[in-house]
């Protein structure tokens, strides 16, 4: 049957006994759960009522069909309950997307979530492709840029800035010396993104300064080329709470505003919302105004 508004009138009309009664609780005229009667006998070639001064009383056929309608009306019910339910609650699953070299710093924040919120289930997306919020690949990104994301209806919030240091490690110094100053870098190797026209801000800096030559290991993401700078291959960037815990990363130069990182929060409007998105939004800000990043 591919009528279900008429299926759902005849169900109406027998758990009222009366055209008037349905159409109260359907908010629709007399007439049209009238025309939706008639419509759904003559589809099926059968009587489902008798009409009688009283009322309609259900025929046989018209009790097999309407006990099915009964069900089907249930189970909808049920669900509209549940689907209200998931959007009120803080359950279910959360997917947030990132850049990998945020981990670090985004995992530990995304586990604290989940002790407060013990019935979320966290999915973690990262990559350099944007994750489309509008088909629902994502309920959360936190992204990177000097501008805001200007993709059409999401909503974007401004969330902090990190700070990223050109290190080296101790086994690269020990081979090739500390650079003496911005004006020796041709003289030093560095490590660099595979993707030479990367977008990051230190990135197109450190382009404009190192002849191309000198990068002598390139790398697809961000911990392929930590652990490179680790390894002594040359000299990089870092995120400035990933130099904290190698002390063996030693800053070449000092930090510059330029290379700062703006981090951005973005929601789909149709999620914006909802109590599970509300939540983690308000738990993100909270949590990273006592980061030191």
């Amino acid at each position: 049957m591919d009528n279900w508004d008429e299926i759902r009138t005849a169900y109406q009309v027998a758990r009222n006994g009366t055209v008037s009664g349905a159409a109260d609780v359907l908010g629709v005229h007399h007439a049209t759960v009238i025309r939706h009667i008639d419509a759904l006998e003559q589809r099926l070639g059968v009587k489902l009522f008798q009409r009688h001064a009283r009322g309609y009383a259900p025929t046989e056929a018209g009790t097999d069909l309407l006990q099915v309608a009964k069900a089907t009306d249930d189970q909808f019910s049920q669900l509209v309950s549940r689907i209200k339910g998931l959007g009120e609650s803080v359950s279910g699953e959360l997917v947030v997307t990132s850049l990998l070299s945020f981990s670090q710093m985004l995992a530990p924040m995304l586990a604290q979530f989940q002790t407060e919120h013990p019935d979320i289930r966290i999915r973690f997306l990262t990559g350099e492709r944007l994750f489309r919020l509008e088909y629902g690949e994502a309920h959360v990104a936190i992204r990177a840029g000097a501008m805001a994301p200007d993709q059409p209806d999401n909503v974007v919030q401004p969330l902090m800035e990190t700070t990223v240091q050109l290190v080296a490690s101790e086994a690269y110094i020990a081979r090739f010396g500390m650079p003496d100053g911005v004006d020796d870098f041709h003289n030093h190797r560095f490590v660099g993104y595979d993707n030479v026209d990367h977008r990051a801000p230190f990135a197109r800096w450190l382009a404009e300064i190192v002849p191309k030559e000198n990068f002598v290991y390139r790398a697809t993401d961000e911990r392929a080329l930590q652990d490179s700078i680790l390894a002594g291959a040359g000299i990089g960037f870092v995120v400035n709470s990933a130099v904290s815990r190698y002390p063996t990363l030693i800053p070449v130069i000092a930090p510059i505003p330029e290379w700062n990182i703006k981090m951005w929060l973005v929601t789909h409007v149709d999620l914006h919302r909802t109590t599970k998105v509300q939540t983690f939004l308000s738990f993100v800000k909270g949590y990273m105004k006592n980061c030191d990043l």
